[in-house]
């Protein structure tokens, strides 16, 4: 059963044997690129922001922050915890493409508040290998925006760091409340 609002119920929203998903994407791009025009950005963000978010399918980053095509860079994961990946995009977003400001957004009922470390015990027992990589569930979105903040702010590969800030979306209300980083 799915959620999606943008998915059709009923018959004709089963996917054919040989017609996938991504079959879909893909006919959907070439509908997308018949109307496209080069818009002439550079890839350099317009609002000079970085966005580290969750991966969440109920947020619409864009729409509820009121950003446009070029305004900013979006990374997102699981959680949208700071990784090193994310450090590492971040770095690259500010040395390379003048970036000066990140915000970090976690969510309301988050499924990485329902898993646990115990995650990759698990997928080791399935596979025969341990993922390389922490899972980074947390309990508490509040306190995970906090060490997110604060992973921002102490990263030596970061040359911006005064302006960080951490919000949790509420995905039944659409607004954002900003978490106090102390």
């Amino acid at each position: 059963m799915t959620t999606s609002a943008s998915v059709p119920a009923g018959p004709e929203s089963a996917v054919a044997a040989d017609h996938t998903v991504t079959d879909r994407l893909v006919e959907a791009n070439e509908r997308y690129a018949a109307a496209f025009t080069d818009p002439g950005m550079d890839a350099r963000p317009v609002q000079r922001v970085a966005v580290v978010a969750c991966m969440d399918a109920r947020l619409d980053l864009h729409a509820a922050l009121g950003l446009k095509l070029g305004d900013c860079h979006t990374i997102r994961n699981a959680g949208g915890v700071v990784t090193d990946d994310v450090i590492r995009s971040l770095t690259i977003s500010q040395r390379a493409l003048g970036t000066r400001s990140v915000a970090l957004i976690h969510h309301t009922g988050c499924g990485m508040e329902t898993i646990t470390e115990e995650f990759r015990h698990d997928l080791e027992l399935e596979v025969g290998q341990r993922p390389a990589w922490a899972v980074e569930a947390f309990r508490d979105a509040d306190q995970d925006v906090r060490q997110s903040i604060e992973r921002v702010r102490t990263s030596p590969f970061l040359l911006h760091t005064e302006d960080v800030r951490g919000f949790v979306f509420d995905v039944k209300t659409g607004l954002l409340r900003e978490v106090d980083p102390a």
